[in-house]
């Protein structure tokens, strides 16, 4: 056998041993589409979920001992997460007295501050050290806000009547911790049942509706004021 036809034998064994190429257009295509796919879509979604906080209800994780006990009580391990309405705020629904408010520190615009409305426009507040004055008539477009432990807060007490216009939002419901899920209510008076002992939480139900009914004395409304003048 020639010299030509060996090698030729040889190519054509060589040749039918090679493997074919599983290389697949379209599924490459669809692995690199995969891989973008999902980053891709988080960034499609993201001004909507933007938009949401931004205008809509937001979460925030409540720092300090300034509301306690309404907030961070001493009894929770954990610092409390609650949803805050900025929907309301934003479109115009009058804040009243009581509102528990997230809002610009009138002294370093930087922070934020969660405190509670005490007094609206038109009302008169006896107010409380380091406050100058003893009484305020809080002006037209503002509040007066404090905390609800007076001894730990930044409030008006310190920075006076505070403009509507700082008011970012209004607390409206506790997601965690899970035994205190769910919205924010009035303290009201414990009734002690006949043979109960009064534990500490009876006492600490009757020590937040006395705090209420003080804050509450210190306050002349609108039209109380009104009816006097």
């Amino acid at each position: 056998m020639s010299l030509f036809l060996k090698f030729s034998k040889l190519s054509r064994a060589l040749t039918s041993r090679r493997p074919r190429s599983t290389t697949n257009p379209e599924g490459s295509f669809r692995r690199a589409w995969a891989s973008i796919g999902r980053p891709l879509r988080w960034i499609y979604w993201l001004p909507l979920g933007l938009g949401f906080t931004q205008y809509f209800y937001t979460l925030k994780t409540i720092r300090g001992r300034s509301m306690q006990p309404t907030l961070n009580p001493n009894t929770s391990n954990w610092d409390d997460i609650v949803v805050f309405d900025r929907y309301s705020v934003n479109f115009g629904e009058p804040i009243q007295k009581d509102d528990i408010v997230a809002l610009r520190d009138p002294i370093d615009g930087r922070k934020m501050l969660v405190k509670r409305i005490v007094a609206v426009a038109g009302d008169v507040v006896k107010t409380l050290p380091p406050y100058p004055d003893a009484e305020v008539f809080v002006p037209e477009g503002h509040v007066w806000v404090e905390g609800d432990e007076p001894f730990r807060t930044l409030d008006s007490n310190t920075f006076g009547p505070v403009p509507l216009a700082l008011i970012d939002s209004r607390l409206m419901y506790i997601v965690w911790p899970l035994d205190r899920i769910g919205p924010l209510r009035p303290p009201i008076p414990p009734v002690p049942e006949r043979g109960a002992p009064r534990d500490f939480r009876w006492n600490s139900n009757l020590a937040a509706f006395e705090r209420e009914q003080r804050r509450q004395a210190r306050v002349t409304t609108r039209s109380t004021t009104t009816s006097h003048s």
